[in-house]
């Protein structure tokens, strides 16, 4: 670290590279339930079937959903109230320790609590990004950003199936929840020393730099005019009358249950389809997190260079989503049958002379196909919620990012709690079918939320 009194150039992007590690260990922190579900139930449930087994995860895991829905309007709220920096300390500090709490888990009564603990305090995660995005990066760098952050969603769920699976060879689902739940505390040494204050008095920061993000906050300039406005910060009724917000709230309650059908369910699809273990989902359970790492940055980078190139934050925010909603839509839709897809592919390479074989000599047939349309699936969320993330900022400033941020954050995670709740009934017997159909009704309700409510992305002015 910089001593008192030196500059640290970039430090925007130290700033969001925290945040995107702080990402990454929340997703590990969440994923690692699913991974080991197989071990706690042979632990915890024996003689259940695997329906029994995954009514029980499912209820277990909509207690998180629902608590981590509250913990997105509740940590809006603290965000704005006690900054950044004490609001991630809150945030990080709570959910590690609800983490290590699993150990101590032996019944669907303690899962429940601590997965309540777990799901209110990780929930702050998000809303606390996006408030720092606002703060610390100028408007056409948002989505950028925004997509580094979502990022360490991707690298999560990437590292944490292979982690967890290594770290079940040597040790016990109670020791790894302990383990992972300290990597969290850990974080908090560098964000307290570098997180000092937002960038208007940073010590650390260049004046160039601060010169730079203040003036590419352009949603401080309501009329347009070049000269900064008094900003706009409209209490809870006022925000909810706008339609804008609305198509905030409506757009993320559609997209992110897609995102969670897939955090919550590829271990156990993996296991129950393909008949899967924790050691080898390590060589497939990957793959679809590679997908939305891919996404993360290219929605973010897509954006940023249409602004460069003069495109209007409207016309970039709306065809960004669009796509990565269009490009969901298909493999949700394939999903439906990836052994026939993976099998109509061998028999054509088999007649052009490109491959001798038959899907029987497959390992896992139909694995392969499954995972790689999951990570085109997640690409194209990825591709999408970074923009659809920025929009808060983009309508709003100051202290109503949080809490809009925090609106729709609840929203999704009521939709997700819905959805999760109808998936062990969706998905009796094995068929994973009807759960992705909702999948692809959800990337269209997102794409008519955003064009329909929100006629223009720009910042929203008081009523008068």
């Amino acid at each position: 670290m910089k001593k008192a009194g030196k500059k640290l150039k970039g430090l925007r992007w130290w700033i969001v590279a925290l945040i995107a590690i702080a990402t990454i260990i929340n997703y590990i922190d969440r994923t690692s339930l699913s991974v080991l579900w197989p071990e706690i139930a042979k632990d915890l449930y024996p003689g259940h079937t695997a329906d029994e087994t995954k009514e029980i995860y499912a209820l277990i895991s909509i207690i998180f959903v629902f608590s981590y829905a509250f913990g997105q309007a509740i940590f809006g709220k603290i965000f704005d109230w006690v900054g950044t920096r004490m609001g991630f300390v809150l945030s990080i500090g709570v959910w590690s320790i609800a983490t290590a709490l699993h150990a101590f888990a032996n019944g669907i009564l303690s899962f429940g609590i601590f997965r309540a603990i777990l799901g209110v305090s990780e929930a702050g995660n998000w809303p606390g990004a996006t408030k720092g995005n606002a703060e610390w990066f100028p408007t056409k760098e948002r989505a950028l950003a925004q997509g580094i952050f979502n990022s360490g969603a991707a690298i999560g769920g990437i590292v944490s199936i292979p982690l967890i699976a290594t770290l079940s060879i040597y040790f016990n689902w109670k020791a790894i929840f302990i383990f992972i739940g300290l990597a969290g505390l850990l974080w908090l040494i560098p964000w307290w020393i570098l997180v000092k204050s937002g960038p208007n008095d940073h010590p650390w920061i260049t004046d160039e730099e601060r010169e730079y993000i203040l003036t590419g906050q352009k949603n401080e300039d309501f009329d347009g005019d070049g000269v900064e406005d008094q900003e706009y910060n409209p209490n809870t009724g006022e925000l909810l009358g706008h339609k804008q917000s609305w198509g905030v709230i409506l757009a993320s309650a559609a997209i992110d249950p897609i995102w969670w059908l897939f955090v919550f369910w590829i271990p156990i699809y993996l296991n129950e389809v393909f008949a899967m273990d924790v050691k080898s989902m390590a060589l497939y359970g990957w793959v679809p997190y590679a997908g939305a790492m891919v996404g993360a940055y290219y929605g973010g980078i897509l954006a940023r260079n249409k602004l460069k190139k003069g495109w209007n934050v409207d016309k970039t925010r709306k065809m960004v989503i669009t796509l990565g909603c269009f490009v969901m839509l298909p493999a949700l839709l394939a999903m439906a049958n990836p052994l026939g897809i993976e099998t109509a592919v061998i028999s054509f390479l088999n007649n052009i002379g490109a491959v001798d074989m038959t899907i029987t000599d497959m390992q896992n047939p139909g694995a392969t196909t499954a995972v790689v349309l999951m990570a085109i699936i997640l690409f194209g969320f990825q591709t999408a919620i970074g923009n659809v993330q920025t929009l808060p900022s983009d309508l709003f400033s100051g202290k109503t990012v949080g809490s809009l941020a925090g609106f729709s954050g609840m929203a999704a995670k009521l939709t997700a709690a819905g959805l999760t709740y109808l998936v062990p009934w969706l998905t009796s017997g094995g068929n994973y079918t009807p759960a992705f159909i909702i999948g692809a009704t959800l990337s269209l309700l997102t794409v008519a939320s955003v064009w329909l409510f929100i006629p223009k992305v720009k910042p929203v002015m008081r009523k008068v």
